[in-house]
């Protein structure tokens, strides 16, 4: 369990330990003008499986820079066994954390699974009722690895430093002036490369100020940041020398090619059947096998018919045999428990949006985008559009929320009126390309980045997982793009793939949250040889 802090002292920000500057180069006055507020740091202990460990959590704000010029303010939380002062265990490994969005903070996985507290949820995953409550967590990874939380800019405590109307730098906080170019150009950390860069600064930084270059280093992402985790495996050793051990890959959204799908796509529906079929069977809607079948053999039944008959039928169109279309129509209906009559108007091709709606209408409730085994009630079951709030994000962002503040506030001490940005939309709406291409190229995927990276270091090792009822990245997509890397047989090795019960954010789920931790136990022993034990 954590106990109460012990020590708690502000620290200056943009200082390592030591008290030198986190830059490697010495500081023109222009750029010493600028100072992000002050953070902070407090000691406690945390008890694990494997005994008690005593560690510091430090959080604070890092300046990123541009030609000398302070840019961004860009903040992290990190815990460190020992603490910050101690002389640092350079074969204990350190594991860089963020999540997605884009535009999202690092708050999920920081109070979700892999922080020494947590917020408490229902074993099932389910919210429980305000207030918020944080929680040891004993799935902590601080029993085997010091981690680094980042929110990228513009989430969490990060913010853009915009330019004043008199041409200086003005606060985190403050608007932006100069019209819409200076607009335009404050935006920039919201773009595919920046975004990758600054994270890929931040980390560089970090290790320099810390003195690790010398330990083993680990980066974890959820969602978008699966997809930033994904091509930070080739571009942190390429351009910024950071060798890693292992990657972890949470939930991802690999190629943004499948997240919206339409009438002439393929690949993106048959990733979603299987987890329709799931949301189906967890709640006794599936009609495509008997009421006793488990899981397992309802997810093995759908991939085959996605990737055999559907597939087959998403093809062809209206080149199909009527009566072979009715039939495919009606096993599509029967897996996803939804009516025969929507299915036939579909085509097959059921927005996610839609299904959500229309599985448990018949009770005027909907089922969760994130995790589709969550049910809440649909306050407009006449209307159309999504007029609902989703039970799994909207449902769930007050819990974060509070957790966050209190964690960071109250039990680190950071001691500032900057709002805590769990989901930013303005960064979110505002993400752009930032890189030269042809106009009809779609963004940048992943796949292709992690295929060069298991090149380029044969000793680094991956972990890929999902949510069984996630449907905004189901988990049949990751596993399909990972069978078309055409890896060698000993590459594969090297990459393993597990999925949970739960949904995007699995580790809500208590047994899901245990095995994923001692998955992770396995994982980090794998790939430094070193028992993954707390040590007092």
């Amino acid at each position: 369990m954590t106990t109460d802090a012990t020590s708690a002292a502000p620290i200056p920000a943009d200082q390592p330990a030591g008290g030198t500057d986190v830059d490697a180069v010495p500081r023109s006055d222009a750029r010493s003008e600028h100072r992000p507020p002050a953070g902070s740091s407090r000691r406690s202990s945390w008890s694990g499986p494997d005994g008690e460990l005593d560690y510091e959590a430090v959080a604070r704000w890092t300046v990123l820079r541009e030609a000398d010029e302070p840019v961004a303010e860009m903040f992290s939380v990190s815990y460190l066994a020992g603490g910050e002062d101690s002389e640092p265990d350079v074969d204990r490994p350190v594991t860089f954390v963020f999540n997605g969005g884009p535009g999202a903070s690092s708050a999920y996985l920081h109070l979700g699974a892999l922080g020494p507290r947590r917020v408490a949820f229902a074993d099932d995953g389910t919210a429980p009722p305000p207030p918020s409550r944080l929680v040891p967590n004993e799935e902590s990874w601080l029993g085997f690895s010091d981690l680094v939380f980042i929110d990228p800019i513009g989430t969490g405590f990060s913010r853009l430093i915009k330019p004043e109307p008199n041409g200086g730098k003005g606060s985190g906080d403050d608007k932006a002036a100069g019209g819409p170019e200076a607009e335009k150009k404050a935006k920039r950390f919201f773009a595919f490369q920046r975004d990758l860069d600054s994270i890929g600064e931040f980390i560089r930084r970090w290790l320099t100020a810390h003195d690790r270059w010398a330990s083993p280093i680990f980066i974890a992402g959820e969602s978008y940041g699966g997809y930033r985790v994904a091509r930070l495996a080739k571009l942190l050793p390429e351009k910024y020398g950071v060798g890693l051990n292992g990657v972890v890959i949470i939930s991802p959204a690999l190629e943004f090619s499948l997240l919206m799908p339409n009438d002439y796509d393929i690949a993106a529906w048959v990733d979603l059947l299987p987890t329709m079929a799931a949301a189906a069977h967890h709640h006794g809607l599936g009609r495509a096998l008997p009421g006793d079948a488990g899981l397992d053999e309802v997810l093995r039944a759908a991939e085959e018919f996605a990737t055999a008959d559907y597939v087959a039928f998403l093809t062809q169109g209206a080149s199909m045999p009527a009566d072979r279309r009715r039939e495919v129509l009606r096993r599509f209906a029967d897996l996803t428990g939804l009516h025969r009559d929507l299915a036939e108007r579909g085509e097959g091709r059921i927005p996610i949006h839609r299904f959500v709606r229309e599985l448990r209408a018949a009770h005027a409730e909907v089922v969760g985008l994130y995790d589709a085994s969550m049910v809440s009630a649909n306050p407009f079951p006449d209307r159309d559009g999504m007029t609902w709030p989703d039970p799994t994000l909207s449902g769930i962002e007050r819990i974060f929320a509070a957790g966050a503040n209190q964690q960071i506030r109250s039990e680190i001490g950071v001691d500032t009126d900057r709002e805590y940005l769990l989901l930013s939309h303005e960064v979110n709406e505002s993400w752009a390309e930032d890189g030269e291409k042809p106009w009809a190229a779609p963004p940048q995927g992943a796949v292709d980045d992690l295929r060069y990276a298991l090149a380029l270091n044969p000793h680094t090792r991956y972990f890929l997982c999902h949510g069984r009822f996630d449907l905004v990245t189901p988990y049949h997509s990751s596993d399909r793009l990972v069978n078309l890397m055409r890896l060698r047989e000993s590459d594969s090795g090297r990459l393993t793939t597990r999925h949970y019960p739960g949904g995007h954010m699995f580790y809500t789920w208590a047994d899901s949250r245990r095995e994923f931790r001692d998955a992770m136990v396995a994982f980090y022993h794998s790939t430094t040889g070193r028992p993954a034990a707390a040590t007092t």
